[in-house]
């Protein structure tokens, strides 16, 4: 029905940069919100960045002025570019997305999930 892929993930070492993609697919009406959400065994799933339809975006302090979400409308997709990437950043990355399909009410969908390692 919809599919959120996410893609972008890997190892980079402290201070390298990483872009992650999530795309979304199938039939919908339309999207609105879309986020990006990260966890490790060792923290619990926090918002890392997200973004409004209309383009406002929102950060967690600990990413601010390293990490800039941003999507593409027409091609239903939101990016997240993580720059200076620190240790802590280490962990699995989620996409989101608030969906609107036909016949039902508004809500969440998640990708599977996309792993970020941060290490020498």
């Amino acid at each position: 029905q919809v599919q959120l892929v996410e893609s972008g993930g890997g190892l980079v070492q402290p201070g390298g940069s990483l872009r992650l993609s999530c795309a979304a697919s199938g039939r919908f009406y339309e999207i609105y919100g879309m986020g990006w959400y990260r966890q490790d065994p060792g923290k619990p799933r926090e918002l890392v960045a997200s973004i409004s339809r209309a383009g406002r975006t929102n950060s967690v302090d600990s990413v601010k002025g390293r990490f800039t979400i941003s999507r593409d409308n027409a091609k239903n997709t939101v990016y997240l570019q993580m720059n200076s990437l620190k240790p802590e950043d280490t962990a699995v990355y989620y996409c989101n997305a608030e969906i609107l399909v036909a016949g039902q009410a508004l809500r969440d969908y998640w990708g599977q999930g996309t792993h970020v390692s941060v290490s020498s």
